[in-house]
């Protein structure tokens, strides 16, 4: 079973970024986005990827975000 981190502050979001981190994200307490890289944030948004394609953008207010660690 996966071991989940919370990602809270700009270092926290700054370190999945640079690692390519797979991240869950929750709203309103249901799983929206679940094994997405975090490509990019800023103050109010940040930008998943889940294939070459498919880019997801989150809410920093609404959402949650967490590390998957395997």
């Amino acid at each position: 079973m996966p071991i989940l981190r919370r990602l809270i502050t700009e270092q926290d979001f700054q370190e999945a970024v640079d690692r390519r981190l797979l991240v869950r994200v929750f709203r309103d307490n249901h799983l929206i986005e679940s094994g997405s890289t975090m490509i990019r944030f800023t103050a109010d948004t940040i930008i998943t990827q889940s294939s070459v394609s498919d880019l997801s953008y989150h809410s920093i207010r609404d959402c949650q975000f967490f590390e998957i660690k395997k």
